[in-house]
């Protein structure tokens, strides 16, 4: 299988990488730090990928992303499967005070994802096979005071790519939508941790599984989906008054 893998340093797409570097995949990494990237590709052929070949890019340049997808067609003689993994959290109370800040935001953790995923989504439909994932998160489901920029970037992917979903089962392409909820990475260093936590490593093999069993969203851990849920459903009239 030939895999490329975006925001490759990135814990969770790491992990990711790692079980199918076990299964004997060809790899194509890309991320920003050159060096973190040739340490995750050192690790991947010591766990048996077949292949591994780098990338370094800035993902918020969009003027980037046909380059880097063709340099990965090239490198590996195809694409069967991408994850595209990259994005920041932010600080919302900093970036509710500016637009540019509030913009810059949405430009990592929306627009960039939805330029590589168009630019995907046309590879894939002319190759009538393969698997196009994306990891966003459950803060996509409802907004909430405490980081809404965020969750508006990340509801705009899932819908984007429900939109993509129904195009490409047309032509037998899966295009798999990872809600994630809390996980222990560095993006969530600063916050308390308790059980709703889940480790990088459980959370990659779950998602490797599903993008090899072609799913459709994955909550994972797989709890979020009932506790979204519920968040869902609490009436507007009352959910605006929680301190959420």
């Amino acid at each position: 299988m030939r895999v490329m893998i975006i925001s490759a340093t990135s814990a969770i797409a790491h992990e990711v990488s790692r079980c199918f570097a076990a299964d004997r995949a060809a790899l194509f990494l890309v991320a920003r730090n050159a060096e973190r990237l040739a340490a995750a590709a050192d690790d991947l052929r010591v766990l048996g990928a077949a292949k591994v070949e780098t990338y370094v890019a800035d993902l918020a340049d969009l003027s980037t992303h046909a380059a880097l997808i063709e340099a990965a067609r090239q490198a590996l003689g195809g694409i069967d499967a991408v994850l595209i993994a990259h994005g920041v959290l932010g600080d919302q109370k900093t970036a509710q005070q500016s637009v540019s800040a509030t913009l810059e935001l949405f430009h990592i953790n929306a627009i960039s994802y939805i330029s590589l995923i168009t630019l995907l989504a046309n590879h894939f439909e002319a190759q009538r096979q393969g698997c196009l994932a994306v990891i966003g998160s459950v803060a996509g489901e409802r907004g909430r005071g405490s980081n809404y920029i965020y969750g508006a970037a990340k509801g705009a992917v899932a819908i984007f790519m429900s939109g993509v979903r129904n195009r490409l089962a047309k032509v037998g392409v899966s295009v798999l939508t990872v809600k994630l909820g809390l996980v222990n990475t560095p993006m969530t260093a600063h916050m308390k941790k308790n059980a709703l936590f889940a480790e990088p490593a459980q959370v990659g093999k779950r998602i490797y599984a599903a993008m090899l069993r072609g799913e459709d969203i994955l909550y994972v851990p797989s709890f979020w989906m009932w506790i979204m849920l519920v968040i869902r459903n609490i009436p507007e009239r009352i959910f605006k008054r929680l301190n959420l």
